[in-house]
């Protein structure tokens, strides 16, 4: 596989942690990402044993700040996961995590400039600790059906934030294809861009989770990873594949054909 890529554990939804490292080592799996409540769960020790054997990396954690409840500006509505975020950062030194990206919380009945104030000072500590760790700190561009768990719906709005806030950026594709400026936005992104994620839509999808195989849909991957790499994108590709026709196909068998078509471009492309 491609050095590139990375395999999220989201690809296998409902896998036990065994059996997503079975399905990595199955698909030749170089970088790895998993989710937050994953790695807070499991034994740290064990973590380490499976992706030492595995010789992975474990290139990003996946974590909702306030999983589900709306930003306040009380210190006491999210000192709790504050503190959860802590710990997460000091496992992920543990893992040798290259980065955690994260939700921010929901909108609620701020402005979204009050929100992204309140989500900013929430996390100033944990931004200074994961600098301070080399764990980079990174927020995501999520559906606006998200909306009681995030406040950035466009990577416009994520890139503005994450200047506010001083995290880094994690760039979803599926979300963010269409656009406007989407070059120029990916130019202004790239100082902080850490995890580019990738996955397809298919035109007359209505429902989410909805997403596709890379190729098999109306991304027009080629254009965007010309973009990227020509801006000087360096970091990983990371598979989000999840939804009716991930089930369908079978998980493991979608993510070999992801792979492939991915590995194809890059090569293509010069990565």
């Amino acid at each position: 596989m491609h050095e590139r890529l990375s395999i999220n554990s989201i690809c296998f939804w409902g896998a036990t942690f065994a059996q997503v490292a079975d399905h990595w080592r199955t698909l030749g799996a170089r970088r790895v990402s998993m989710m937050s409540h994953e790695v807070l769960k499991e034994d740290t020790s064990v973590l380490q044993h499976v992706l030492g054997s595995g010789g992975y990396q474990l290139e990003t954690i996946a974590h909702p700040f306030l999983p589900f409840k709306p930003l306040e500006p009380r210190e006491e509505s999210w000192a709790e996961s504050r503190a959860t975020l802590s710990r997460l950062i000091r496992i992920a030194t543990q893992l040798k995590a290259r980065s955690i990206y994260t939700l921010t919380g929901g909108h609620g009945t701020l402005t979204w400039e009050q929100a992204a104030e309140t989500f900013s000072e929430a996390i100033a500590p944990c931004v200074a600790q994961a600098r301070d760790e080399g764990i980079a700190l990174a927020i995501e561009n999520s559906s606006v059906l998200y909306a009681d768990n995030h406040i950035a719906h466009s990577l416009r709005d994520t890139i503005t934030l994450a200047e506010m806030a001083g995290v880094g950026v994690c760039m979803d594709l599926y979300l963010c294809w269409p656009e406007a400026g989407l070059h120029e936005l990916i130019e202004r992104a790239m100082p902080r861009l850490h995890v580019v994620q990738v996955s397809d839509y298919v035109y007359g999808d209505r429902a989410l989770p909805c997403r596709a195989v890379p190729g098999d849909g109306a991304v027009p991957f080629r254009r965007i990873f010309e973009w990227l790499l020509r801006a000087g994108y360096t970091g990983a590709f990371d598979f989000e594949l999840i939804g009716p026709r991930i089930d369908k196909e079978g998980h493991l068998e979608a993510t070999r054909r992801a792979s492939r078509y991915v590995e194809a471009m890059l090569h293509e492309l010069g990565a």
